[in-house]
């Protein structure tokens, strides 16, 4: 019934946010920040390398475990929740899509141009004078736990840094002010595999219900969202997702 309802939902859209947290690449094999490191990395903190200040004081064992990721992420493939996402710019007449991801995950699976809240681990920049940099060339993956030194900028002769959003950092003006008044203009806003609980990404959903859309979470756990959601569907995206698009086009 849940589902049915949620195909209505989006059946009848103009516009279309879906707002993407760590959940659905979780099934691709991507690692969130809330799991434990593995392997060689399992001495170190996620959270504790991705600041600043440890890029700071060792830049060759931060550029080393993005750049490890960096690779992991290109040994993935897009799962069924992706494609779904895909799918929908064929059939709502506007569609924005929202990530809280760092991977390129949605691009492969064939959406155009998803808003990168915290970044991209495919956008390195120079941590001086914050010019673009060309990511390194090969793809072999770097060992785990080993530092690698980061490239330097061709412009300053800075080190060209991870382009994702680091703990204590803002997130990026342009990407903010696109999703939030995507949110704020929607009809529909489906979201995905997100906590809810990292701000002021988390705000988007709130927004858009204040704004009148309806909110459709998909997700295997409660979260803080579940009461501002008009349908909560249970469970994997990539189990849910491309029926929620079947139904609401069949």
């Amino acid at each position: 019934m849940a589902l049915n309802d949620a195909a209505k939902l989006l059946a009848q859209a103009r516009h279309v946010v879906v707002f993407t947290g760590a959940g659905i690449s979780a099934e691709s094999g991507v690692p969130t920040f809330r799991d434990a490191l593995t392997g060689l990395w399992s001495r170190f903190d996620a959270q504790a390398l991705a600041t600043p200040q440890a890029f700071q004081e060792d830049p060759d064992l931060v550029w080393g475990w993005y750049e490890w990721r960096r690779q992991l992420v290109q040994r993935v493939r897009p799962n069924q929740g992706h494609l779904a996402v895909a799918r929908l710019a064929t059939h709502v007449p506007q569609l924005t899509v929202i990530t809280q991801n760092v991977d390129d995950l949605h691009e492969r699976a064939g959406s155009e141009s998803p808003v990168h809240l915290h970044g991209s681990l495919f956008s390195p920049r120079c941590a001086t004078c914050s010019r673009p940099a060309p990511l390194p060339a090969g793809d072999e993956q770097p060992e785990e736990g080993r530092r690698v030194p980061p490239p330097h900028c061709a412009h300053c002769a800075g080190l060209i840094r991870p382009g994702v959003v680091w703990f204590g950092e803002q997130l990026p003006e342009a990407a903010l002010e696109s999703a939030a008044r995507a949110a704020s203009e929607c009809d529909v806003l489906l979201t995905i595999g997100t906590s809810g609980l990292v701000y002021p990404a988390a705000e988007l959903p709130r927004l858009a219900a204040r704004s009148g859309a309806a909110v459709i979470q998909v997700n295997p756990q409660p979260t803080p969202l579940d009461p501002i959601a008009r349908v909560n569907l249970v469970g994997p995206a990539a189990e849910i997702l491309p029926g929620l698009v079947s139904a609401a086009w069949s």
